[in-house]
This record gives C-alpha cells, structure tokens and sequence, in this order.
C-alpha cells in the first residue's frame, strides 16, 4: 500500500548496497521510493505522475547511462528535479560541473559526487523540490 501524502522519488542505482542504503535513508525521511538498478529497468518507470523527484547513478551499464536518463525525465516533465550521483571523478579525474555547463547539455538539477553523504543528498531534494515542487 502506497501512501498519498508520501513523495515518491526514482532511485537508479547499479550498486546493491548503495541502492539498499539510499532506499533506507529516503524511507527514513519520509520518502516513497521508485527503484531501478539500470537504464533499461527504469526507462519503463519514466512516465507522467510516477515519481517527484529522481536520483540517478550516472554510469550503469553504459558510461552515460544517468545522462540519458536525465534527458527522457526532463523531456516528459522539465520540472522534475533530477539528481545525478557519481563516482566519475574519484575513477577517473574526470569531473562533472552544472555550474559550469555553457552548453546545458547536462539535463540534471544537481551531481553529487562521491563518496556520496545522505545529508548532501536530502540538502539538494528539499532546495530543489522546494524550488519546483507541485502537488498533485
């Protein structure tokens, strides 16, 4: 039984115990989570009225499997805050800045880094759902 009052999230997530321990943390502040563990799991679950907010891993089974997923939810609804969360940086060197993203071709809110703080997590859902949240 779901609960109305409840906002539900998407989490995609490739890691099992990182996705165990998201799904427990945004359970705990009250959240209703949406969950996939790729891209090919959760484009099926990207459909009007699912979901409020997302948390996506960037890289699953392809490099940019979080972008892409990125762009279908921000196509379908441009006001569902998306939240990228990656280890891209730390395997890599690599590193991501929406700050600094002139073209705007990252179609997320927010990209967190790992290693990957809860507290960070919920700071960035409440400024952004606050910012854009509508009730259904």
């Amino acid at each position: 039984m779901t609960d109305k009052n409840k906002i539900k999230i998407l989490v995609v997530e490739d890691d099992p115990d990182m996705m165990e321990q998201m799904k427990i943390y945004l359970e705990s502040e009250d959240y209703e989570v949406v969950s996939a563990s790729t891209q090919k799991e959760a484009e099926p679950l990207i459909r009007p009225g699912n979901f409020k907010a997302a948390v996506l891993d960037l890289m699953m089974e392809n490099p940019d499997s979080g972008f892409v997923l990125s762009h279908k939810i921000k196509k379908m609804d441009p006001s569902i805050p998306v939240v990228i969360v990656t280890s891209v940086t730390k395997e890599t060197g690599f590193y991501f800045d929406k700050a600094h993203d002139p073209k705007t071709w990252i179609k997320a809110d927010a990209i967190i880094h790992k290693e990957l703080r809860f507290e960070q997590l919920k700071s960035e859902l409440k400024r952004l759902m606050g910012a854009g949240e509508r009730h259904a």
